[in-house]
């Protein structure tokens, strides 16, 4: 098994897709980038799980709520913890994520520190 952990970023806003992969990267994990919905979908369905997948809910193509019933549909992915990234702060939406099998949920902009400790809750930190 590989001792990093992996991450499976899907974002379509290349700034925040470069911030979140750095604070990754120098926090030991393994990051793969998909910049919109249909390269996640493509992903989901021809690779193997990474341990954690951060979902943003507005993509082009295919949007986060889609894309998480796809990974919830997915034997090898059913269990992989999704944590939702999202620019809107309304309740319908947590709702709608939580729903759909994310098991959390943060909002745009995102505070790094809250966003690893968030990480931290489903992965194991990289030795």
């Amino acid at each position: 098994m590989n001792p990093q952990p992996s991450v499976l970023v899907v974002e379509d806003d290349v700034h925040i897709a470069h911030v979140l992969s750095f604070m990754l990267e120098r926090q030991g994990y393994v990051v793969t980038h998909a910049a919109d919905g249909r390269a996640a979908v493509e992903h989901v369905v021809s690779q193997p799980p990474p341990d954690l997948v951060l979902l943003d809910v507005m993509l082009p193509f295919v949007d986060g709520f889609e894309i998480i019933g796809l990974i919830r549909s997915q034997p090898a992915w059913a269990d992989v913890p999704v944590l939702m990234l999202t620019a809107k702060n309304t309740e319908r939406d947590t709702v709608r994520a939580l729903d759909a099998g994310a098991n959390d949920f943060i909002i745009k902009p995102f505070q790094p520190q809250e966003l690893l400790a968030r990480l931290r809750r489903y992965l194991k930190p990289a030795s």
